[in-house]
């Protein structure tokens, strides 16, 4: 039998719109003190074009240089940014441990950070806001609270973050799993990924499957005693970023996992996201629509991906709505034949057309 002619991939790969820009400028700027957490950022495109503040996902996931293809080089002056605690940011958790990388590591820190690097860079006026996942959660949650700070909202993959979001991510039918694995008993996207999820839930024992983002958070915050304990802290971590990196994409490549299988990645990838989940993302409970009229208020473009199990369309169906309820839906709502990956090609081809068709920012 040859499945050859299959599609066996269904990311970006050689269809870019622009290629990959130069980095024209990095350095890191300290934000706080006690722990001295300093980012790391980099500058791409026209360093006098219209501002673009990339807001990566995760949260924990970092930034790539190829976050900058989704933009004109010659219109856009695009920032990247590593968040507290991962990337090239520092402390980082990996090497200094949670105890230190995850002190002052809030939302409402990196909401600071945000302006901290906006005057460090002497970005003045209004700027374009582009974030996919988490970072659309953080992009909202910047622009409540500095609304004449943004242009426009570019938002790929909506995370809002409820209870129920990450019931569908992280528990499913994991309660009964052991006795019934293939059971509908509840929605999720173990759905559509069984394999992926048996890896995930493998690493507890029947009894901590009750809650599974509670109990891969204790294997993380017990303070390692001997080799088998770090391992398992390692196995934790490693299994818990290869779920959403993995599903991340309509179709899996589980043979190329990238940075998802990486040690140091994961255990800031794992660690992070497992700090904000339990901390309700240090958002209040429906602070989103509690200010839909302040978002209402600025331009916004949505992307959403058909097949997103990470952050199912309903996350957007639910924003889109309280929008228009509020009388002014997105500008633009485009929802892709893809998965949840920003690097998913018509995921990648959307949100460069969108960039493409803004109206020149008027910076008088």
């Amino acid at each position: 039998m040859d499945f050859s002619r299959l599609q066996v991939s269904s990311k970006i790969g050689d269809d870019w719109v622009y290629p990959q820009p130069a980095c024209l400028n990095f350095g890191w700027l300290e934000v706080d003190r006690d722990p001295a957490h300093r980012i790391y950022w980099e500058e791409y495109g026209n360093p006098a074009g219209e501002p673009v503040m990339f807001l990566h996902g995760g949260p924990g996931g970092a930034c790539a240089p190829a976050m900058a293809r989704f933009f004109d080089p010659k219109r856009y002056r695009v920032i990247l940014f590593d968040q507290r605690g991962c990337g090239k940011s520092e402390p980082n958790v990996a090497s200094a441990g949670p105890a230190v990388a995850l002190a002052k590591n809030t939302t409402a820190d990196l909401i600071g950070d945000i302006e901290k690097l906006r005057d460090h860079l002497t970005i003045t006026g209004a700027m374009h806001v582009f974030g996919g996942s988490w970072g659309s959660t953080l992009a909202m949650a910047y622009a409540i609270q500095h609304p004449a700070h943004c242009a426009s909202l570019i938002l790929r993959g909506i995370f809002l973050g409820a209870a129920e979001d990450l019931d569908y991510l992280y528990q499913g039918n994991a309660a009964t799993w052991a006795t019934d694995p293939y059971g509908l008993t509840a929605p999720g996207a173990y759905i559509k990924y069984p394999e992926e999820w048996a890896a995930l839930l493998n690493v507890l024992t029947p009894a901590e499957r009750s809650d599974v983002m509670a109990s891969y958070k204790a294997i993380f915050d017990r303070v390692p005693t001997s080799a088998a304990d770090k391992a398992r802290q390692m196995e934790a971590a490693v299994t818990w970023s290869l779920w959403e990196g993995v599903i991340s994409n309509m179709i899996p490549e589980a043979a190329a996992t990238g940075k998802f299988g990486e040690a140091n990645f994961a255990l800031c990838f794992a660690q992070i996201e497992a700090h904000y989940f339990a901390n309700e993302l240090f958002i209040p409970a429906g602070h989103f629509f509690d200010h839909i009229g302040v978002l209402a208020a600025i331009p916004i473009h949505i992307v959403h991906g058909r097949f997103d199990e990470v952050c199912p369309l309903t996350q957007a169906s639910r924003l889109v709505a309280a929008l228009r309820a509020a009388g002014a839906g997105p500008l633009s709502y485009v929802v892709t034949n893809a998965g949840h990956s920003a690097m998913e090609r018509e995921n990648a081809l959307a949100l460069t057309a969108v960039m493409d068709g803004l109206a020149p920012l008027d910076r008088t």
